[in-house]
């Protein structure tokens, strides 16, 4: 099959086209024909060995983390679907590979595919879908009528993180350039401060939750925003020792994540608040209840642009630029 390869880390050794064998199906996976596949940051991550260490991946490596296809065949034990199901997953973070014509993923982590959404964009969906859920609903315990701030509102992440908390009934604050301001509030955020000539740590206060996307200053900035007791979660890190207790990290990394977090942590409790990292997981249910929130219009998606399967080299050095207004996505 026809894919798109990671033969060493580095952005100068970039991607390859080329041929790979169709995945072997376990008993427990959904082989996948895949029509579209989401392309994210974290994709040029992964082709420079950012996360080498937190994800230690056999080289060549097929890129790519979220899609959306039909199920080819199914595995001994599959239940839940069979061969003409339109689905779309985020594949466990261990078996990657959407950039290419199929893909096996486990069960428990693919659903049935929005039937409001076509197929391109199904597959913007599920990484940035997830992540604004687990940060969010799960770890934020984001509820009606408190107030969160999202960084980088007109991004993947954050243009379903709005609608998200919006649906929970949270009022929104977002950080965006000005171009996109009226993107964002379309998408339903309340207060929307333009990063370029606004500091939003002098504007805002008493905020419960905030979800940063960008780390650096922006993370220790968030929390002078926070009220006593809110939550600073991010999704650019530092990892935090919580992280690398749920991965089952070595000793070697639990201490280098206890070090890289240390700062941040101890500037959140002289602030009486939280911080917690999130790197998103694979989880069919989340998927399930974010595809009846899409059927049911409380969510849509947001693409910026569809590249030919051809053009994915492309496709990754566009999202590098950060300025793609919610999602890219590749055609198969």
């Amino acid at each position: 099959m026809k894919a798109f390869v990671v033969d060493r880390y580095g952005r100068k050794h970039g991607l390859r086209a080329g041929d790979m064998p169709v995945p072997a199906l376990h008993e427990d996976d959904v082989l996948i024909q895949i029509h579209a596949a989401g392309v994210n940051p974290l994709d040029a991550k992964i082709r420079n060995g950012e996360f080498k260490l937190i994800l230690p991946y056999r080289l060549p490596l097929i890129l790519g983390n979220d899609l959306a296809g039909v199920v080819v065949r199914v595995g001994s034990r599959v239940r839940r679907f069979k061969p003409g199901d339109e689905v779309y997953a985020r594949p466990h973070k261990d078996r990657i590979g959407t950039f290419a014509e199929c893909i096996a993923v486990k069960e428990d982590a693919v659903a049935l595919k929005p039937t409001a959404l076509t197929m391109e964009e199904a597959a913007s969906i599920p990484l940035v879908g997830l992540t604004a859920w687990q940060a969010l609903i799960e770890k934020g315990q984001l509820r009606k009528g408190q107030k969160v701030l999202i960084h980088a509102g007109s991004g993947g992440v954050g243009t379903l993180a709005i609608q998200l908390a919006k649906h929970v009934g949270a009022t929104v604050a977002t950080t965006t350039s000005a171009r996109n301001i009226e993107l964002v509030k379309r998408l339903g955020a309340d207060i929307v401060i333009d990063y370029t000539k606004d500091d939003f740590a002098a504007i805002l206060k008493d905020y419960d939750v905030v979800l940063d996307t960008q780390g650096g200053n922006a993370l220790e900035k968030s929390l002078r925003v926070l009220r006593p007791g809110g939550k600073l979660i991010g999704i650019a890190g530092p990892p935090d020792p919580d992280f690398a207790k749920e991965m089952g990290a070595s000793w070697f990394l639990k201490a280098a994540m206890h070090f890289l977090s240390h700062r941040i942590r101890q500037a959140a409790k002289r602030h009486d608040v939280s911080y917690s990292f999130v790197f998103m997981r694979a989880n069919a249910d989340q998927l399930g209840q974010i595809a009846r929130l899409i059927d049911a219009g409380a969510i849509r998606p947001v693409i910026d642009r569809v590249f030919p399967f051809a053009s994915t080299k492309e496709a990754l050095a566009y999202v590098e630029t950060g300025r793609a207004k919610g999602k890219v996505v590749i055609k198969i």
